[in-house]
């Protein structure tokens, strides 16, 4: 199974092994170390984290490895939107805890470590197109920093959350405690970390974790419409969105020149289209110009 599947050119590391090969004009590459799996279909991107012997459990490799896919992502012109879920019917369930031991061993080798752990989990908050979690099953420890990072998250009625970490005797280190922490805030955060149990799809939607909760037979089938929504839309004004939202999230007040940048749509060729298609009564057919 490979762990890489992009349809889009892509840069990667030189000690990487791959095949590349050409199908329907775009450019595939194909790892033949599989950590990661991130697909196309028109406008939409998935990307899957892919650990299924140890229930998706994430590795440093893999970390690293999930930066590199959303850096590559980004880079994609034709892209709208990013679904992240894991493979088969579960999300992720934390960590790789048999690394621990020699990747965590001393400070320095913990720092380096999660650090990775920080800039991938950045990547995802900070990615200008909009992101969706599809999440079955376990969302546990490092993959709730995952489905925290995204924009949206749409889980299955079955699906469980937590991070119960203080079982195992570590605490959540601060450069990826700041997603769960702006997402739901201090009282909440503290009842995960404290308590340290597991808890259901419907309580994580009443904690204001989760944007709605489906049928586990239709999660994707959810995450793919809300995409295709998404992508419907003009992908200048998606970015935008994201761009205003993160800034009025400083609590700094706007300067003059950014609230006049906050117009920079009136310029837009797509503006012109949104306003054309209303007018003429036909849908819109956004470009991202």
């Amino acid at each position: 199974m490979p762990a890489l599947l992009l349809l889009c050119p892509l840069r990667f590391a030189d000690d990487a092994e791959f095949k590349i090969s050409n199908v329907r004009n775009r450019t595939i590459a194909v790892d033949m170390n599989p950590t990661i799996l991130c697909t196309q279909d028109s406008a939409i991107a998935t990307v899957t984290l892919s650990n299924p012997d140890k229930l998706n459990a994430i590795n440093g490799a893999m970390w690293r490895r999930l930066k590199v896919v959303m850096d590559e992502l980004v880079a994609c012109d034709d892209l709208r939107c990013i679904i992240i879920r894991g493979e088969g019917e579960v999300f992720a369930a934390g960590g790789d805890i048999e690394e621990f031991r020699t990747a965590r061993a001393t400070p320095d080798l913990a720092l380096q470590y999660h650090e990775a752990v920080g800039v991938a989990l950045a990547a995802i908050a900070q990615c200008p197109l909009p992101t969706v979690a599809a999440i079955q099953g376990p969302c546990v420890g490092g993959g709730l920093e995952i489905a925290c990072a995204c924009d949206l998250r749409i889980a299955g009625e079955s699906a469980k959350f937590g991070a119960p970490i203080l079982k195992l005797g570590f605490s959540m280190y601060p450069g990826e405690m700041n997603g769960l922490l702006q997402l739901a805030g201090p009282a909440v955060v503290k009842e995960i970390l404290l308590e340290g149990r597991l808890f259901s799809a419907t309580e994580a939607y009443a904690k204001g974790l989760l944007s709605r909760v489906v049928a586990d037979a239709v999660v994707m089938d959810e995450a793919l419409a809300t995409a295709q929504r998404i992508a419907a839309g003009a992908p200048l004004v998606a970015r935008w969105h994201k761009q205003w939202i993160a800034r009025l999230m400083t609590g700094e007040p706007l300067s003059e020149q950014e609230k006049r940048d906050s117009f920079a749509f009136l310029a837009s060729a797509d503006y012109a289209e949104g306003l054309a298609a209303f007018s003429e009564k036909r849908p819109p057919k956004f470009q991202g110009r």
